[in-house]
């Protein structure tokens, strides 16, 4: 429908223009204004209403001279977006060698050079042709950088926000030449913890890799590639790496959940733990219990990941080796989260008896206290039935005697109790 639209728009256009030529000059000049006017307004108006990438097929779908007078029409702050919609042919027509604005994201291509990593800043289409990378990194693309990418290399690279289905078919697949594997890698902060998702498109000895945020992971392993000859060969080298540094990751993140949990052991064991000591206590201990079951999720990830690499036989022997000895890395490390767990559910259980116990103490106090004010509620009652013949009634002592019964009554439970030891 939008195309039709335009189509009889730009149509009308060009009957009118051709049905005012052979008037006057003066008179066919202000007429072909206003009627460029009117049409290029409804244009205009029609356009603003279209996304870029129907905009892109609609100026697809027009001759040359057509899709000039449409582009005129499109907002300037929309260019870009379209730009990266229509064919490089297309594009060069109609504004030149003009490079669309990628956004504000990051991509980097490293290239091997004398067996260490480098990194090369990807800007534009031509920072490409003067590299022959194995690894293309996309950290935060817009959608404008991953058609950048993608067009260069033909493929199709994912957003980083689709990648979150947990069904192995959806993250480890083969498409034509291609590999796609979805995985999350850890990302340990105090107090926000959480897994991000990356994507990696395995072609040929190319690595793609797409996430929306930085990982510890990833730094760690360019640092290594750049000062160490011979740390990565190829792009499967690069991928097992990172999943090797991941299991690294995790089994520090591990290390610090059980120190975490040795600290909060001394204040649960302690002799005397406070409500609020143990609120703190049951927040560390639940913040801790996620960040384990998040590193045992990722490692589980990571295992699939792997031996679906393995199943492929895409790997050379040395390599096959370091995907065994990762996936040995990774069930000694599920043996530990199993360990961590149990640890978590003890020391909960633990600060929830202690709970129960301070709240018992309340609780034996009011008793304690119910039962000694009995004997004098007892003694106010006798004295407060208003019978007419009772003989404290008359006698001048009677108000100073009920009270020293009462207090005594009082007295002799508390002495008692205290003996028993039920006060503390």
């Amino acid at each position: 429908m939008p195309l039709q639209t335009v189509q009889d728009l730009l149509k009308k256009h060009r009957l009118v223009e051709s049905m005012v030529q052979n008037q006057p000059l003066p008179r066919r000049k202000l007429v072909i204004s206003l009627v460029q006017k009117q049409h290029m307004a409804e244009l205009n108006a029609l356009l603003e209403k279209l996304s870029p990438i129907e905009i892109g097929q609609i100026l697809s779908a027009q001759s040359l001279d057509d899709a000039r007078l449409v582009w005129e029409q499109i907002d300037e702050a929309r260019e870009d977006d379209v730009l990266w919609e229509i064919s490089d042919t297309l594009r060069e027509q109609l504004v030149g060698d003009r490079e669309p604005h990628c956004g504000e994201g990051q991509m980097s291509a490293f290239e091997l050079v004398e067996g260490r990593l480098s990194k090369v800043s990807i800007t534009c289409r031509h920072d490409l042709l003067a590299v022959n990378p194995i690894w293309i990194d996309l950290l935060a693309p817009t959608k404008a950088q991953r058609t950048l990418i993608g067009q260069h290399y033909n493929l199709e690279l994912p957003p980083p926000d689709d990648l979150t289905d947990l069904e192995a078919s959806a993250r480890f697949y083969v498409e034509q030449n291609e590999i796609h594997i979805h995985s999350d890698f850890l990302l340990d902060r105090e107090g926000a913890s959480r897994s991000v998702p990356v994507a990696f498109v395995l072609r040929g000895n190319m690595l793609f890799s797409v996430r929306s945020e930085e990982l510890p992971v990833f730094r760690l392993q360019r640092l290594r590639a750049r000062t160490q000859p011979g740390f990565v060969t190829d792009s499967k080298d690069m991928l097992l790496d990172l999943y090797g540094a991941e299991a690294e990751y995790s089994a520090d993140s591990l290390e610090d959940i059980y120190t975490e949990l040795e600290a909060v052991s001394k204040k649960v064991l302690s002799q005397n733990v406070s409500d609020e000591d143990a609120e703190q206590i049951l927040a560390a201990i639940a913040e801790e219990e996620d960040l384990n079951g998040r590193i045992r999720r990722n490692m589980l990830d990571t295992q699939r990941a792997v031996s679906f690499l393995v199943r492929r036989k895409l790997l050379s022997p040395a390599q096959l080796e370091d995907a065994q000895q990762i996936l040995r890395d990774i069930e000694s490390l599920n043996s530990h989260t199993a360990f961590l767990f149990d640890k978590i559910n003890f020391l909960m259980d633990a600060t929830v008896g202690f709970i129960n116990i301070n709240q018992n103490k309340v609780i034996k106090i009011f008793s304690v206290a119910s039962v000694a004010m009995l004997p004098p509620t007892l003694i106010a009652s006798i004295y407060g039935m208003n019978f007419e013949h009772m003989p404290e009634l008359d006698w001048m002592l009677g108000y100073p005697f009920a009270l020293s019964m009462m207090a005594f009554s009082i007295l002799l439970p508390y002495l008692f109790f205290r003996r028993k030891g039920w006060l503390r």
